[in-house]
């Protein structure tokens, strides 16, 4: 393990995750990734555990550790070959989780934190919309003030625990004269009156639920918003820097599994008298796939070691997710090819693990969002910065 970013603290943390998973976690995946939902009691589990704590304070049941606990705790469920498992968990931990704990008031990180973190309750993060995709300003749900609550309407789609969680983070305007001003982020029960849930067909992802979900007049205590209002929409790009960078680890992650496999197998296959990995053309083509997933790893690192040190890493974490998640897909397209007719049987893993991939150049904001946003800030000097 490199020795720059990862101590023996964290190898030992790797070792103990990574068997866990194996006991806990794989021998359900099967099922899971047939019936499309993942069972409750891994939840707790993984709360009991302190796995959803690693990056949240000790004050509500954390361990607040830096940020190379929560690489390791991503690369090491890229590698069980479940994608939708991966992503339930991280859409959980890293997304709804994270507006909980940075804009959340001290009764909702007890009402909702607490038992996020001990896997009592589940999140779900609803941002885009059924018109709007990778368009977050141009967002039409609304939330009106109404005495002491707010009434909440529109429809939110493509959201990972959209179906079975327990409580929401909903973005909403709550002044639709307003496009970045006027957008503000609540907490909603799943049991609220008004609130709907349609399950997705997806192509990969398949153990988690993804939802489109519809609000019809649902009340919001107004004691549910989260942090101020108006300040949706800087809050939520502050988040989408450690989102991106999640994807880019994600993406490096799944990339290297498939690399390790595809090297097993070639150990093993025999064609023409001898073992697959003495052909010269699978060699170097195996050369540029290790070399591309190394370079990925690097500067993920990098750029984790420079979030967690408080760096407003936006324009760095973008990249990651435009290049990692592009490397991780053809990466993975070549594995498959290496292992031949196997590679396209569902017994063998590049199947699945290709189907998987293939959402990380479109979820979180698309490749050709990545790319405006990229460009602006190399071409136009544009500068984000974060909320305030």
């Amino acid at each position: 393990m490199n020795s720059m970013y990862f101590t023996e603290e964290h190898d030992a943390f790797r070792k103990s995750f990574r068997e866990f998973l194996q006991k806990e976690v794989v021998p359900h995946i099967e099922k899971w990734e047939k019936n499309g939902s993942i069972d409750r009691f891994i939840w707790e589990k993984f709360g009991e555990m302190g796995y959803f704590g690693i990056s949240y304070p000790e004050a509500y049941g954390g361990l607040d550790l830096d940020m190379f606990y929560t690489v390791i705790f991503l690369e090491e469920l890229q590698k069980i070959n479940s994608g939708g498992f991966a992503a339930a968990i991280w859409a959980h931990v890293y997304l709804a989780m994270t507006h909980l704990n940075e804009e959340g008031d001290e009764r909702i990180k007890q009402e909702y934190l607490i038992p996020s973190i001990e896997g009592k309750k589940i999140g779900c993060l609803c941002i885009t919309e059924p018109f709007g995709g990778s368009d977050v300003a141009g967002m039409r749900s609304t939330a009106i003030k109404n005495g002491d609550h707010y009434v909440l309407n529109g429809s939110k789609t493509f959201i990972t625990n959209g179906v079975y969680s327990d409580y929401l983070i909903v973005a909403a305007k709550t002044n639709p004269e307003e496009k970045h001003a006027g957008m503000s982020i609540f907490v909603v029960d799943r049991e609220t009156p008004g609130i709907s849930a349609t399950k997705l067909d997806k192509l990969g992802w398949r153990a988690s639920d993804t939802g489109e979900i519809a609000f019809d007049n649902v009340k919001i205590p107004s004691v549910n918003l989260l942090g101020e209002e108006g300040k949706g929409f800087p809050y939520i790009m502050q988040h989408f820097a450690s989102e991106r960078l999640i994807m880019g680890i994600n993406a490096h992650a799944r990339a290297e599994y498939a690399v390790d496999y595809a090297l097993q197998y070639m150990s093993e296959r025999e064609a023409f008298g001898k073992t697959i990995n003495k052909f010269q053309a699978l060699r170097h083509k195996i050369a540029e796939m290790a070399s591309e997933v190394e370079m990925c790893k690097e500067f993920n690192y990098s750029i984790t070691k420079r979030l967690d040190r408080g760096d407003y890493v936006v324009k760095e974490a973008s990249m990651s997710k435009l290049l990692s998640t592009k490397i991780a897909d053809q990466v993975i397209y070549d594995a498959l090819q290496m292992l031949g007719g196997y590679g396209y049987m569902e017994e063998y893993p590049m199947a699945r693990l290709l189907r998987d991939s293939r959402l990380g150049p479109i979820g979180g904001g698309t490749s050709e969002i990545l790319k405006e946003i990229i460009a602006k800030m190399v071409i136009d000097k544009k500068e984000y910065k974060p909320a305030t």
